[in-house]
């Protein structure tokens, strides 16, 4: 998010700028999920080349300005570069770090004061509005800015990691994890996250090769026989496989415009009806495009069509299913043809990011109840590689996957481990001993009080994001049913408060009463999903950013 600010800044300020980005680690630029934060050589990104953002350099031209050492290890060659292919995520960091630097030096070219604070966690974040200024603390002092840009990547809390032998609250740092397991691991969840951890413990008690009819099979090492992973998912399922995008920027171009969107407010009482972005743009472009779904889904509301392609994933052992998607996947990119249902179902997802504050708490529980579910599976795009493992894994007899509904419950031990309790499905309860589990659901959604800002938190300025019930007679029996988040606020009228803090479309922090801080905006991953359903990837990163600037401009 910072390289793309600034690259968005270069292109759109003259004269006087100055620049001060504050950075905890010792490089920047590829962020927690692109360096050895969040990844390690065999981990691979789910996007290719020709899906960055086009306001970067080409990777192409960076591609062939490396080593021959470094290529090696990522098994990447310059002359046959396929920019259809999902790279490693070491390897693209590499790109975004040195996309980083010459973007640094362009900014001193320009004229721009930029300077880049190394090693320099930020403790502390003071909005001082009586000045129209903003003081950020950290471990080498302070410094006074006009405007605070907070974008400090992915963040996970640690509650028993450290404290109970053998439990990790997340799989990142993947060196954390390494080490010899002669006996079963619980993998809490069973997407990207998982796949990650699924994948470098895989390394650490075993091997993967190369059969003589070409597939991929896994031996475990002589040490680690015992050695198993068993992943947890409440819905059993496993996510969908990487397919070749027709459009590769993913609908950037489709989104609701200001104008749109005022526009529909007005006509639905400040509201932006979740009907209206399925239809408009799903349903429509499935109709007059995608011929082999459009007498499959045509005229099903969101509900129908949710409960169909899930009814279809749950009557299929998952592993089979995986299978499956992975060849109808590889003949999507081998003819260069989209799977287009699925695809348009991430445009949708996409799109509905910047109009889902103007959500009624109706269709937000609907979104989050109906929707996501179905959303979170498909356009996970997991790269054909990991495929190919996670198969190898179970033809091996290492991998499972186990269905634990909504009420499963890890219990930490004092012993170390955990127990695993669920209900299976025969309807009887479980209760498993593992040795080690490791929490792979992914980058939670932090509320206000996690904020690691104590100022902000106090600030007025802050408030958590909040969306209003249409019907209040809906919002009476929601907060008479108890359910989460649900309240009635100062007005009398009844909301539902959503992970992270509130923001307008221009990723500026707001009050409870919607007024906004002109000097503070909030791109930081777990305090903006929110308002934000689909806040990840760098297509998201590409479009937040140019709002941000926009914002800038209008100030400046």
């Amino acid at each position: 998010m910072g390289l793309l600010l600034i690259q968005r800044l270069l292109d759109h300020f003259e004269g006087n700028l100055s620049i001060d980005v504050f950075e905890r680690e010792a490089t920047v630029g590829a962020g927690m999920p692109y360096s050895q934060l969040g990844a390690a050589d065999e981990h691979i990104a789910n996007v290719s080349a020709n899906e960055l953002p086009a306001v970067l350099r080409s990777i192409e031209t960076w591609v062939n300005k490396q080593e021959k050492t470094m290529l090696d290890r990522f098994s990447v060659s310059a002359e046959e570069f396929n920019a259809y292919k999902a790279l490693p995520r070491l390897f693209l960091g590499s790109y975004l770090s040195d996309e980083f630097a010459r973007l640094a030096h362009r900014c001193a070219a320009k004229g721009f004061d930029i300077k880049i604070h190394y090693q320099c966690e930020v403790i502390d974040i003071i909005d001082l509005p009586a000045s129209s200024s903003v003081t950020i603390v950290h471990t080498n002092g302070r410094t006074i800015v006009d405007k605070a840009i907070i974008c400090s990547g992915h963040f996970w809390p640690k509650h028993n990691e450290g404290r109970v032998e053998g439990y990790f609250d997340s799989p990142y740092p993947p060196a954390k994890l390494n080490g010899k397991n002669n006996y079963a691991i619980a993998i809490r969840g069973a997407s990207l996250t998982a796949i990650d951890a699924v994948r470098t413990l895989a390394r650490n008690n075993g091997y993967f090769y190369e059969t003589t009819a070409g597939s991929i099979a896994y031996r475990r090492n002589p040490d680690s026989e015992e050695f198993r992973l068993v992943m947890h998912a409440r819905n059993g399922l496993l996510p969908a496989v990487r397919f070749h995008l027709e459009d590769a920027q993913l609908g950037r171009g489709e989104l609701l415009s200001m104008e749109e969107i005022e526009q529909i407010k007005s006509e639905n009482e400040g509201f932006i009806p979740l009907d209206y972005l399925y239809e408009h743009v799903f349903l429509d472009r499935i109709n007059k495009y995608g011929s082999a779904m459009k007498d499959t889904v045509n005229a099903l509301t969101m509900e129908e069509f949710v409960e169909k392609m899930m009814e279809y994933r749950e009557d299929i052992d998952p592993f089979e299913l995986l299978e499956q998607e992975y060849r109808e996947a590889a003949r999507s990119i081998r003819n260069r043809t989209s799977i287009y249902w699925k695809e348009m179902l991430a445009v949708l997802s996409y799109t509905m990011n910047y109009p889902a504050k103007y959500f009624s708490a109706e269709d937000m529980l609907r979104l989050q109840k109906t929707l996501k579910p179905l959303i979170s599976i498909v356009i996970a795009f997991v790269p054909q590689q990991s495929v190919e493992e996670l198969l190898a894994l179970h033809q091996a007899g290492v991998l499972s996957l186990q269905e634990v509904g909504e009420e499963s419950k890890v219990e930490p031990l004092e012993t170390g481990g955990v127990r695993y309790h669920y209900t299976d499905q025969s309807g009887q309860q479980v209760s498993d001993r593992y040795t080690m589990f490791v929490d792979c659901v992914g980058q939670p959604m932090l509320s206000m009080s996690d904020l690691p800002f104590e100022s902000l938190k106090k600030s007025e300025t802050v408030a958590p994001a909040m969306v209003k019930f249409r019907s209040q007679l809906n919002g009476a029996e929601a907060y008479a049913n108890g359910i989460k988040g649900v309240g009635k606020g100062q007005d009398g009228n009844f909301y539902m408060q959503l992970p992270g803090l509130a923001i307008n479309d221009y990723f500026q922090l707001t009050d409870v009463y919607g007024r906004v801080n002109e000097r503070l905006y909030m791109l930081a991953v777990p305090f903006i999903g929110g308002f934000n359903p689909d806040y990840s990837g760098l297509d998201f990163t590409e479009e937040a950013s140019m709002r941000v600037v926009e914002a800038l401009g209008m100030q400046i």
